[in-house]
């Protein structure tokens, strides 16, 4: 039987939505809640919700099981016999989980959920590389396969300009928050390779950050000199994250920039403003 695979990724992957029409990426929303309403991420929301900062910050909640299983059930309805869908790190969210229960509620389809360890367009950029790797007519083992031998082929910093909303979703404790706070400290923030935060480097002020997040973003790479692909993500922060481009272009020549985009409203929720990321994807 002929194979008909689909893409699928939780909202908090980042993947802009023309680049999820283009190469038909099926992106389930995280729902963001606030006292009026519950709004779905990147649908019913615009990533710009810091105008509501710091007075409200919403909540987040991952996708129930019927909105994920209602997804799958069209995809076995489209016709689909294969699906490969890409969620955020588990160490950060039960997603991957909801994805996991509502695949075996529809058992006419064979998938797969692949545990990114990552997050933002750490996470997404696997989305777009299973897209394109089905467009280039690899079969649903040989995507699946290569999949885990990629998860750490992604390289992803942001630098934060303050850890209040990290503070405030419970990702950072109160003393480190107290003591970042009075000392002035920026971080520089990744996943581990168990796909948890942790701080990669502490800058005293802003000075010099997006040389600092640069350097440390390339040093993650074995060879720097490899053809990889590049996106810039950003939190109300365009101005800073056209100043990263300019050093991509400058000082990675063989690098393709995909995109530089504003995150989406779920990921804004936990950063805050003045947020820049840096991701370094090896091909």
């Amino acid at each position: 039987m002929e194979e008909k695979i689909a893409v699928l990724v939780d909202s908090c992957g980042d993947v802009p939505s023309y680049l999820a029409q283009k190469y038909d990426i099926r992106v389930v929303p995280v729902h963001i809640i606030y006292p009026e309403c519950d709004y779905k991420d990147g649908y019913q929301i615009s990533p710009m919700i810091y105008e509501r900062f710091p007075k409200e910050i919403p909540t987040t909640a991952t996708p129930s099981p019927a909105d994920v299983i209602d997804v799958y059930e069209k995809l076995r309805d489209e016709g689909y016999t294969h699906t490969i869908a890409v969620c955020i790190s588990d160490g950060l969210s039960s997603t991957i989980n909801t994805f996991r229960l509502a695949a075996d509620e529809v058992p006419e389809l064979t998938s797969y959920v692949f545990n990114t360890k990552n997050i933002s367009v750490g996470s997404g950029i696997f989305a777009i590389w299973t897209a394109k790797m089905i467009r280039k007519g690899y079969s649903y083992d040989e995507i699946t396969r290569r999949l885990e031998h990629k998860r750490y082929d992604s390289h992803l910093m942001f630098y934060m300009d303050t850890l209040s909303y990290l503070h405030a979703g419970g990702r950072i404790g109160k003393v480190g928050f107290i003591a970042a706070n009075t000392l002035h400290i920026k971080p520089i923030i990744a996943c581990n390779k168990e796909g948890i935060y942790y701080t990669v480097t502490k800058l005293r002020g802003s000075k010099h950050s997006l040389e600092k997040l640069f350097d440390q973003v390339v040093s993650t790479m074995e060879d720097p000199d490899v053809p990889c692909w590049v996106i810039i993500g950003h939190g109300d922060a365009p101005k800073e994250a056209e100043k990263m481009k300019a050093m991509v272009q400058e000082q990675l020549p063989q690098a393709k920039i995909l995109f530089t985009e504003q995150i989406t409203a779920s990921m804004a929720v936990h950063t805050g403003p003045g947020l820049v990321g840096l991701l370094i994807f090896k091909l």
